[in-house]
C-alpha cells in the first residue's frame, strides 16, 4: 500500500532538500557519515551519489522517515 509509505510520491531530490533545509549539511553530515555531505556539498554532487550508493540512500530515506513522517 503506496499511501502508507512516507516516501510514496517524493523525489529522492524532494528528500534531500528537505533534510538539508532542515539539518543543514554540517548536521547532516554528522547524522550521515558520507563524504559528499561533508567536503563542498551540492544538491547534485550528493544526488549522483546517492543514486550509485544504495545503503547510502537508505540511510538518507530513513533519516526522512525519521524526521518527517
Amino acid at each position: 500500500m503506496q499511501q502508507n509509505n512516507p516516501l510514496h510520491g517524493v523525489t529522492l531530490e524532494g528528500v534531500l532538500v528537505k533534510l538539508v533545509e532542515h539539518y543543514g549539511w554540517n548536521e547532516l553530515s554528522k547524522r550521515i557519515s558520507i563524504n559528499c555531505f561533508k567536503k563542498d556539498p551540492s544538491v547534485k554532487s550528493s544526488l549522483k551519489f546517492l543514486r550509485a550508493t544504495p545503503w547510502a540512500r537508505e540511510q538518507v530515506e530513513a533519516l526522512y522517515v525519521a524526521t518527517f513522517a
